[in-house]
C-alpha cells in the first residue's frame, strides 16, 4: 500500500476521484452478480488482494487490472480527452 501512496502524490485529485469511482462501481457490480472477491480475482486471473485494492480504489494497481474487472460485469469505460465533447472508445 505504501506504493499507492507514493504514487498518487503525483496524480490530479479528479484522476484519483475516477480510480475511486471505478473502485467503486467494480465493487457493486461484483455484489450484484452475486460474487464474491475469491471468484472476480479467479475469473480476473489475479490475487483477491488485487480485487480488494481495485476496489478501495488504489492507485498503484495496474490499469489492465482494473479494466479488466469492469469488463468482467459488462462494464465500459471511454475516454473524455481535454476539449473534446465526445467520449473516445
Amino acid at each position: 500500500m505504501a506504493q499507492g501512496k507514493r504514487i498518487s502524490a503525483d496524480i490530479d485529485s479528479g484522476a484519483l476521484q475516477a480510480i475511486k469511482h471505478m473502485g467503486a462501481q467494480a465493487k457493486l457490480a461484483r455484489t450484484h452478480a452475486g460474487e464474491g472477491q475469491a471468484a472476480a480475482a479467479a475469473r480476473l486471473g489475479v490475487h483477491v488482494q488485487t480485487v480488494a485494492r481495485i476496489e478501495s480504489g488504489e492507485p498503484g494497481v495496474a490499469i489492465g487490472h482494473v479494466l479488466g474487472m469492469l469488463a468482467l460485469y459488462g462494464i465500459a469505460t471511454k475516454l473524455l480527452l481535454p476539449g473534446d465533447d465526445q467520449p473516445t472508445a
